[in-house]
């Protein structure tokens, strides 16, 4: 029997092997506020507080200690993965490049410069950026870490889902924004292993409903163009390891627009102090908007997986 690339047993082995390097982030409940986005309990895994501000330090992280990489590590990146493995490299003691697309905010550059890396700005969107990469790893000795379509990366964003589990045992839903697909496709596998009767919820823009589509059609869908200002969560295409383990593991994914992440990123400065980026408060917006509507009393978590300003404006 041939063992699946990314299971309960990779997310905590994946675990066990970046532990110290990373952090495990608070579960926040969302009591006392002026204005609560549902009826019922609501909980926020703050991943924003994560080193570099988002989770992809740990998909990054445990896809880099299983390399021999002597040459550095090399990635494309809307910005928070490119920072994960700026971060990786740092542990390791290499060089990292990372290849952006031009809507990367110019913080994010900066950001990245800041934790070492040589920074590459190359083509409008992801895509094109992933092509630049590439060919870079294929010419020189750097090695290539993929910000989603890659088991060990997808396996250390699950410990996402474990960290859930084990603090927040009876969540009935957890509302997680969708990008490529490994944050979510981590997620699910865990949770899903763990406690089959919880729902899992992914939430995309409007403008980059890549995986959305993909599950609608039953195939790998490639987007004609991007109209969100959440580059993070803006892929033309995901990757089959994505789609086949979001097929099995997600409930459904609901669409949100930009306008709806931004009120969503007001409501956490305004009611929790916490400073989201848009695609951070995706998640929370599919509450905020409409997008889903628990039952009364259902006990839904959101995961805030990345910090900044953008928001904010």
């Amino acid at each position: 029997m041939t063992e699946a690339p990314v299971s309960l047993e990779t997310i905590r082995a994946a675990s066990g092997r970046i532990a110290g390097s990373v952090r495990r982030t608070p579960v926040l409940e969302a009591t006392a506020l002026r204005e609560p986005p549902s009826r019922g309990p609501l909980f926020l895994k703050l991943e924003c507080l994560q080193v570099t501000g988002s989770f992809k330090p740990r998909g990054a992280l445990n896809k880099a200690l299983g390399l021999d990489a002597p040459g550095g590590l090399t990635t494309a990146s809307g910005g928070n993965h490119g920072l994960g493995v700026a971060y990786a490299a740092s542990v390791l003691d290499v060089p990292a490049t990372v290849f952006l697309p031009t809507s990367t905010p110019e913080a994010k550059m900066r950001k990245l410069g800041g934790w070492g890396a040589t920074v590459r700005v190359t083509g409008s969107v992801f895509d094109e950026a992933n092509e630049a990469a590439l060919a870079h790893a294929e010419g020189g000795d750097a090695a290539y870490v993929h910000p989603f379509a890659d088991p060990a990366v997808v396996s250390g964003q699950g410990t996402v889902g474990l960290e859930l589990f084990e603090d927040l045992p009876d969540a009935d839903t957890v509302l997680v924004a969708v990008g490529g697909g490994g944050l979510i496709a981590g997620i699910a596998t865990a949770l899903k292993a763990l406690k089959p009767s919880i729902r899992v919820i992914g939430v995309e823009p409007v403008g980059a409903p890549t995986l959305h589509d993909s599950l609608e059609a039953g195939t790998l869908v490639t987007l004609d163009r991007i109209e969100t200002e959440a580059g993070t969560l803006a892929p033309l295409r995901s990757a089959p390891l994505n789609l086949e383990l979001i097929a099995a593991g997600v409930d459904r994914i609901v669409l949100v627009d930009d306008e709806a992440m931004r009120k969503a990123a007001r409501w956490l400065w305004f009611e929790a102090g916490v400073a989201a980026e848009l695609s951070g408060a995706a998640a929370l917006a599919a509450l905020t908007a409409g997008a889903y509507r628990p039952a009364p009393g259902e006990r839904v978590a959101a995961v805030v997986c990345g910090a900044g300003s953008d928001g904010l404006g």
